[in-house]
């Protein structure tokens, strides 16, 4: 937990500082790029897996810190980054908060969302209505962890789509079936969540404009659209080109470990609360992010490179099929 708390809050420190003095923003934004990647490189990949049934006792208190510092640094940087700020720092600091906000308070509220006290899921929620992505809260239970690698999931990269057009259908096609989802589930009753979701984004964006006018709207806005295309980058990676069998049934094979890529590089893993165990974590949705555990690379494909690189070399759509392609091969249903 002290690796966890360390490698999460540290840039976000360095932001905080960044009210007082520039540089720090320049500091964060390097942390969160070069000296991520640079400890991924150069480091081991593979630091271990806790042992079975630990208990981690400050899990969920990190990571309604990280919640939290997130619900405040975004009104904070609509005021900072829109004010007087010199262009160069403006543009270090929306970069580096951005990345933060994505690689970090975004796992942490995917967390969030899977615990079971409601104080705890509700400041899930928050942070992604804070992000203009409330919807997500319910697509990611009820859509996403149901239908992953089928086509019935808008989360799920089919193989040769690129980036651009799978973020456009997942964004879409996340917020009707997860409005779907919710409608059957609720059958009218009580207040539907994506009256939250929706109220909650037209709210944040009416107290950036408050804070600093509609500077301030632009960075919140901005900000939040940094961060969730990270987020959408996430899912395309770690499902891309990998199906579930359908079985004579009609209905598609359980959820395996081979269905998710992971990524084995620990700094990153630290820094992104253990999302790149993706695999343990669609078997185990429950199972805190401490506990999950990476399967051998004969068990479950395993990205060759850490996967915030993984997700910059996605952006470039020709050379991310390229690369991926002879890795790919052999977890293709008819690979």
């Amino acid at each position: 937990m002290v690796v966890f708390a360390a490698v999460a809050l540290t840039p976000a420190v360095l932001l905080a500082m960044g009210v007082a003095s520039p540089v720090w923003l320049g500091l964060g934004l390097i942390y969160m790029t070069v000296l991520v990647l640079g400890m991924d490189l150069l480091t081991a990949r593979f630091q271990g897996d806790a042992p079975e049934g630990a208990e981690f006792p400050g899990n969920d208190a990190l990571l309604a810190v990280i919640g939290v510092t997130a619900l405040v640094a975004l009104p904070v940087a609509a005021r900072v980054l829109s004010g007087d700020l010199g262009w160069g720092w403006k543009i270090a600091g929306f970069l580096a908060l951005g990345f933060w906000l994505g690689q970090v308070a975004v796992p942490a509220a995917h967390e969030l969302i899977h615990r079971p006290g409601r104080g705890l899921f509700w400041l899930g929620a928050a942070v992604y209505t804070a992000l203009l992505f409330g919807h997500h809260t319910s697509a990611h239970r009820l859509v996403h962890h149901r239908f992953a690698a089928t086509p019935d999931d808008p989360n799920s990269a089919r193989p040769g789509e690129g980036y651009y057009r799978f973020a456009l259908r997942a964004w879409v096609g996340s917020f009707r079936q997860g409005l779907r989802m919710e409608s059957a589930r609720r059958q009218g009753q009580g207040l539907h969540p994506y009256v939250i979701y929706c109220g909650g984004a037209v709210a944040a964006l009416v107290l950036a404009n408050a804070i600093a006018g509609w500077g301030g709207v632009l960075v919140w806005a901005g900000l939040s659209l940094h961060a969730t295309s990270q987020l959408l980058l996430s899912d395309y990676v770690q499902h891309y080109g990998l199906a579930r069998a359908i079985m004579p049934t009609g209905k598609p094979e359980p959820m395996a470990l081979r269905h998710s890529w992971n990524a084995p590089h620990w700094f990153s893993s630290a820094l992104m609360l253990n999302a790149p165990r993706h695999s343990d974590h669609h078997a185990h949705p429950a199972r805190p992010y401490p506990a999950l555990r990476l399967p051998a690379p004969d068990v479950a494909p395993q990205l060759p490179w850490p996967l915030p690189l993984a997700c910059m070399i996605a952006l470039m759509p020709k050379v991310w099929r390229r690369a991926i392609r002879p890795h790919l091969k052999a977890w293709q249903v008819n690979g």
